[in-house]
């Protein structure tokens, strides 16, 4: 008989007495509770009652469930509904966690209704059955805001761009043909002249500062068009929303540096013991976290801000590595019935991490060190996309121990770190077997 292997059980799954669900609603929710019946040991007591969606009412609801012992409170993450429920019964210093809820489906074969979804989802509960979802502590939210803001802000600048652009193409102006881009001082001043009522091509063209002035006679071609006074007022609402944008960015972005810099230190639980001097001494702050981050090929500042705010600094939530790139969804899928496995889809996953480590990725592609040459060899093989996704997961498990340990530093292992590692005896068999399927007789000697 094949020995039995032992499966380590997760924190989530241990049996709890004393649980409380919540079938989340926009304007309501159903509350459930399970607790032991006051005489007879082995039967449960399950209550159910509706509690509405205001902040006077859930504190409340919080009051009682401590009153009740409550040990742990699940919610099922509907849209946004959710985060009224869980901030407020949080701050009540009641256990509260967010469940996907593909993993909470009601059971089959019973009415579906928010009053049995809700004891359905206590029972899971208590019996372990629900893994619950990271939330980050409070400081990490409020960074996490500012942060989705900004990228929201500049997602919508760039809309007001591509709009621009499109204005001047009706207007047959091809600026952005000789122009690697709008957003320069050269054609900004080009696009401010013709505003203010400027149509010559030469006075305009001679506006160019910079390499742009070799391109003069192409912007003269450029700038022959047809741009009346409907087009410059256009243009010109277009241009004071970009200019409103930039200046909201540039104020969400000093507000994320301030938030940076006041916020507490987290350390591993085996730091806790060092002396006070030491702790001064190698002491890491979310400020220097991001310059450490910002040494990983791919990630700037901005992409270091926005990966903190969207995973946090303590990685006790993940024991490991592959915990942190599962929850990202960059790990790959396999699929295992019997003797056949298959690959799956690695999932969605946080979309605002997901695009900043993609772009990352795609950068740190481009530099001649161990993720580029990781990407290039993958690419090559499997095509690009899946080489975004391979680098992405390399970039979260490096970010995974930097933020583990608040000493470590990033050391690129270098370009030819592939080709070293090889065993050369089992690369040199291979081709010899290759050759020899081709019909050659091979015979090696060593290299003079």
């Amino acid at each position: 008989m094949q020995e039995p292997e032992e499966i380590a059980e997760e924190e989530h799954e241990r049996i709890t007495e004393r649980v409380a669900a919540i079938d989340v609603a926009k304007a309501s929710g159903k509350v459930c509770t399970r607790t032991p019946h006051p005489h007879d040991g082995v039967r449960r007591v399950t209550k159910v009652w509706e509690v509405t969606a205001t902040l006077a009412a859930v504190e409340e609801l919080g009051d009682h469930l401590m009153d009740e012992q409550i040990q742990v409170v699940t919610l099922e993450s509907t849209g946004d509904y959710w985060r009224i429920w869980f901030y407020v019964l949080e701050e009540r210093g009641l256990r509260v966690q967010l469940v996907n809820a593909r993993a909470v489906k009601h059971a089959p074969g019973r009415p579906k209704t928010d009053r049995l979804d809700a004891v359905w989802l206590a029972k899971l509960t208590e019996k372990g059955l629900v893994r619950p979802s990271f939330v980050p502590p409070q400081e990490i939210r409020v960074l996490r805001d500012y942060t989705r803001t900004r990228i929201d802000l500049i997602h919508e600048r760039t809309r007001y761009w591509q709009r621009l652009e499109k204005l001047l193409e009706d207007a047959l102006i091809k600026i952005s043909s000789v122009s690697s881009t709008l957003n320069t001082l050269s054609t900004r001043a080009m696009l401010q002249a013709m505003i203010a009522g400027e149509r010559d091509p030469r006075v305009l063209a001679e506006l160019a500062k910079g390499r742009l002035r070799v391109k003069i006679p192409a912007l003269i071609e450029a700038l022959n068009g047809r741009f009346d006074n409907h087009h410059g007022e256009l243009a010109g609402l277009l241009l004071a929303q970009i200019d409103g944008l930039d200046a909201q960015i540039a104020r969400l972005a000093a507000r994320i540096e301030t938030l940076l810099a006041q916020m507490p230190d987290v350390r591993p639980a085996e730091a806790e013991v060092e002396s006070d001097a030491h702790r001064a001494e190698t002491a890491s702050s979310a400020m220097d976290t991001v310059v450490r981050l910002d040494e990983i090929p791919g990630i700037s500042p901005e992409v270091a801000q926005i990966i903190i705010a969207e995973i946090g600094l303590d990685m006790t939530r993940f024991p490991t590595a592959e915990h942190l790139a599962s929850w990202a969804k960059l790990s790959p899928q396999t699929v295992q019935s019997g003797t056949r496995s298959r690959g799956a889809a690695v999932g969605k996953g946080n979309p605002y991490l997901k695009g900043v480590l993609g772009t990352a990725a795609v950068v740190a592609g481009r530099t001649d060190t161990f993720l580029g040459e990781r990407y290039r060899r993958i690419a090559k093989r499997r095509g690009r996309l899946r080489a975004v996704v391979a680098v992405g997961r390399s970039i979260m498990v490096i970010i995974w121990h930097l933020l583990s340990d608040p000493n470590a530093r990033y050391r690129d292992l270098g370009a030819d770190y592939f080709l070293t590692k090889i065993d050369r005896e089992k690369k040199a068999r291979t081709h010899i077997r290759q050759l020899q399927a081709l019909g050659f007789a091979v015979a090696l000697a060593p290299a003079t």
